[in-house]
C-alpha cells in the first residue's frame, strides 16, 4: 500500500515538475518530495533538474546544488547541465563539466558534444577548438550528423570556412543545417562570392541560409543585392524572420531608397511583424535618414511599446535634422516614462545643443550626464563638446577640455578644434593643435593644409610657404579633396604675393 502511494505521488510530482512555471513552484515540489522521502526518485529528480538547468525560468546555481548532491550523476544529468551553460553567459563552465565528466569516467554521447560545441561557439575567446574536435574523433561520434553540424557551425562562427568545409565534406548526408553552416562560414570570412556560390548550390534553403546571405550583403553595403535576394526569397514563399527584416531595412537606409522602404514597411504590417520593436526602431531610423521625419514621428507615436533604442533613435533623428527643441522634449518624456538614458542619448542631445548654439546648456548637460547619471564620457562626447565650444569661438575652453580628458585624444577631436581655429583665424592656437595632430598622424596632409589656410587668411604668406615645404619634406599624404584645397589655397597665395612684397 505504501509503495503504491509513493508511486502515485512520484508520478504526480514528476508531472507537476514538468509543467511548473517558476523556481518557487519547483522548490515546493521538492519539499513535498523530501517529506515523502522520494526526492531521489529518478523520474522526479530528472524533471526537477531539467527545469532548473535549461528552463528560461530555471536557476543554474540551484541545478548545481542538485547535481552536487547526486552520488553518481549519469550522462543525462551532465548533458542537461552542459546544455544549460551553453545558453548562458557562463559557457566556459560547459568545458569544465566535460572535463569533470571524463575524470569521473562517465561516457559522453552525441548530445554531450552537440551542447559542448554550442558552448564553444558562444565563447568569444578561442580556447582550442581542435581539442574538442579531437575528443569527438576519439569518442567515435564524428559521423553523427548532429555533431558534424555543430562542428561546422563552430568553425563557421569563427569565420574559418576551410575547417568548416573539411567537416562538411566528411558528412555522409549533409542537410540544410550543414549547408547553412558553410554559407555562414564564408560570410563571416567576408567571402561573399563564395558564400553566394554555396547558397546557389544548396539543394534546399531555409530561413537561416536566406537571412545569412541577405545580412551578409547588407553589412557589406551591397544593399541592392540584399534587396534583390529578399524579393527572390519572398517569391519562393520563404517567410523571413526578425533578423531578415532588420537587414532589409538597413539596406534601404544605406541606399536612401525610401520608396522601397515604404514597401518593406507595408510588407511588415501585412505579415504580422509590426509588433516587433526592433523593426519599428529600424524603420524610424530609415525614415529619418531618408529625410521623412513625418513618417518617423507617425511610427514613433503609434508604438505601444518603446525600448530605450526607440527613444534614442527618435532623439538622434531630431538632433541630426536640427530639431533641437523636439530632441529636448523627447528626452524629458523619456525620463518621465522611467526609461534610463545612456551615452547614445546624451550624445544626440549634445549634437542638438551644438546645432542650436546653446553652449552653456550643453556644458551643463555634459556635467549632468557624468554626475547625475554616472555615465562615463567617451571620446565622441568630448569631441561633440569640443565642436560646440569651437563653433562658438571658445577655443581656449575647447583646448583645455581636450587636454584634460581622462582618455587619450585622437586626431578627430583635435581636428575639430583645428577647423574652429581656421574659422576664427586663430593662428597661435592652430599652430599648437597642428603640432599635436602631427604627433598623432604625421603622414596626414590635411592638417598642414588647414594650418596653411589659416596663414593665408591672416596674410602670413611666409609661414604659408614654409608649411607647404614642411608638408613636402615630411612626405605627408594628401587626399583628392585636400589636393583641390591646396590648388585653391595656392591661387589665393599667389594673388597675395605682390602685396607682401610691396
Amino acid at each position: 500500500m505504501q509503495q503504491q502511494w509513493q508511486a502515485s505521488l512520484s508520478s504526480r510530482l514528476a508531472s507537476m515538475a514538468q509543467t511548473c512555471l517558476s523556481m518557487r513552484q519547483l522548490k515546493q515540489i521538492q519539499a513535498r518530495a523530501i517529506l515523502a522521502n522520494i526526492h531521489n526518485h529518478a523520474l522526479i529528480l530528472g524533471k526537477m533538474f531539467r527545469f532548473a538547468a535549461v528552463s528560461p525560468s530555471g536557476d543554474l546555481n540551484y541545478a548545481h546544488q542538485l547535481f552536487d548532491q547526486m552520488p553518481q550523476p549519469t550522462t543525462f544529468f551532465y548533458n542537461l547541465l552542459i546544455r544549460g551553460h551553453s545558453k548562458s553567459s557562463s559557457s566556459w563552465l560547459s568545458v569544465v563539466l566535460f572535463n569533470k565528466m571524463r575524470l569521473n569516467l562517465v561516457d559522453p554521447d552525441e548530445f554531450t558534444f552537440t551542447f559542448l560545441l554550442k558552448s564553444r561557439s558562444n565563447m568569444r575567446v578561442n580556447m582550442g577548438n581542435d581539442e574538442i574536435h579531437g575528443a569527438v574523433l576519439k569518442s567515435g561520434f564524428s559521423l553523427h550528423l548532429y555533431v558534424q553540424n555543430s562542428l561546422i557551425h563552430l568553425y563557421a562562427g569563427r569565420g574559418i570556412p576551410s575547417a568548416a568545409r573539411r567537416v562538411f565534406d566528411e558528412a555522409v548526408a549533409a542537410d540544410v543545417v550543414s549547408w547553412s553552416g558553410l554559407v555562414i562560414a564564408h560570410v563571416r570570412a567576408n567571402e561573399l562570392d563564395l558564400a553566394r556560390w554555396v547558397f546557389d548550390e544548396m539543394p534546399e534553403r531555409d530561413v537561416v541560409s536566406w537571412t545569412t546571405m541577405i545580412s551578409g550583403y547588407s553589412q557589406a553595403k551591397c544593399s541592392r543585392e540584399a534587396l534583390t535576394l529578399f524579393w527572390k526569397m519572398n517569391c519562393e514563399g520563404v517567410m523571413p524572420d526578425e533578423v531578415t527584416m532588420v537587414s532589409v531595412i538597413s539596406a534601404c537606409t544605406d541606399l536612401g531608397d525610401v520608396q522601397t522602404g515604404i514597401s518593406i514597411h507595408r510588407f511588415i504590417e501585412e505579415n504580422g511583424f509590426a509588433w516587433m520593436v526592433s523593426l519599428c526602431n529600424a524603420l524610424i531610423d530609415m525614415y529619418a535618414k531618408c529625410g521623412c521625419m513625418d513618417q518617423a514621428w507617425q511610427l514613433f507615436d503609434s508604438m505601444s511599446q518603446k525600448s530605450f533604442i526607440t527613444w534614442n533613435s527618435m532623439i538622434s533623428a531630431c538632433a541630426n535634422h536640427g530639431n533641437a527643441d523636439d530632441a529636448f522634449g523627447l528626452f524629458e518624456c523619456m525620463v518621465r516614462a522611467g526609461v534610463p538614458p545612456d551615452g547614445v542619448t546624451f550624445l544626440a542631445l549634445l549634437v542638438a545643443y551644438t546645432h542650436k548654439g546653446l553652449v552653456d546648456e550643453g556644458l551643463r548637460l555634459f556635467e549632468r550626464m557624468r554626475r547625475e547619471y554616472r555615465i562615463e564620457a567617451r571620446i565622441e562626447h568630448y569631441g561633440c563638446v569640443a565642436d560646440m565650444l569651437g563653433k562658438a569661438g571658445r577655443l581656449e575652453e575647447a583646448s583645455r577640455l581636450i587636454s584634460s580628458m581622462p582618455i587619450p585624444g585622437n586626431d578627430v577631436v583635435w581636428g575639430t578644434l583645428l577647423a574652429a581655429c581656421r574659422s576664427y583665424g586663430d593662428v597661435d592656437m592652430g599652430e599648437k593643435v597642428v603640432k599635436r595632430l602631427i604627433e598623432l598622424k604625421p603622414d596626414e596632409g590635411g592638417y598642414y593644409i588647414l594650418l596653411r589656410d589659416i596663414y593665408v587668411a591672416t596674410g602670413r604668406t611666409a609661414e604659408a610657404n614654409d608649411m607647404r615645404q614642411t608638408m613636402m619634406d615630411n612626405g605627408a599624404r594628401v587626399a583628392i579633396q585636400d589636393a583641390l584645397v591646396i590648388k585653391h589655397s595656392s591661387a589665393e597665395l599667389d594673388e597675395m604675393q605682390p602685396e607682401s612684397k610691396s
